[in-house]
Formats: structure tokens, C-alpha cells, sequence
């Protein structure tokens, strides 16, 4: 899979999660993809101070990004 593909990949999971971020009032944005196998986003609006956000990271995010790209090994928030 090319550089390109991994992104498009990515978002497409991005935004098949972004639904239910913005139900809560908050978001999240494609910040970088390291090497290939690291994914950088930035949670964004009521995500931020939310006291599950990393629930929310590994449980929803992290999980559907390897749906799309099995090859990604982990998700961190910059946030």
C-alpha cells in the first residue's frame, strides 16, 4: 500500500468515527502517519477534556483505523 492509499485508508476511518465524536461535541484530525505503522491525529472540541478520550482512542480510533489499515501498530492523540 502506497503512502497515499494509507492516508486515503485512514481518513475514510477517521471519518467513519467522526460521526459519533461530533454527537459529543468534539472531533478529530489527521495530524501524520510515521513509518507507516504510527498514527498522529488531533482530538479536537469536547474529545479534549473528556476524562474517556483514551477509551475513546484505543476502543473506537485505534480499532477502526486497523479496519481500514491493518498495518498501523498504534494510534497517539497530540492533543
Amino acid at each position: 500500500m502506497t503512502a497515499v492509499e494509507l492516508e486515503k485508508n485512514v481518513e475514510k476511518a477517521l471519518d467513519e468515527i467522526r460521526p459519533f465524536l461530533e454527537n459529543d461535541g468534539g472531533n478529530i484530525r489527521l495530524v501524520s502517519i510515521e513509518d507507516g505503522k504510527v498514527v498522529k491525529v488531533e482530538l479536537q472540541g469536547a474529545c479534549v477534556a473528556c476524562n474517556v478520550n483514551q477509551m475513546t482512542l484505543k476502543s473506537g480510533v485505534e480499532m477502526t483505523i486497523k479496519k481500514y489499515a491493518p498495518q498501523i501498530e498504534k494510534v497517539i492523540d497530540i492533543s
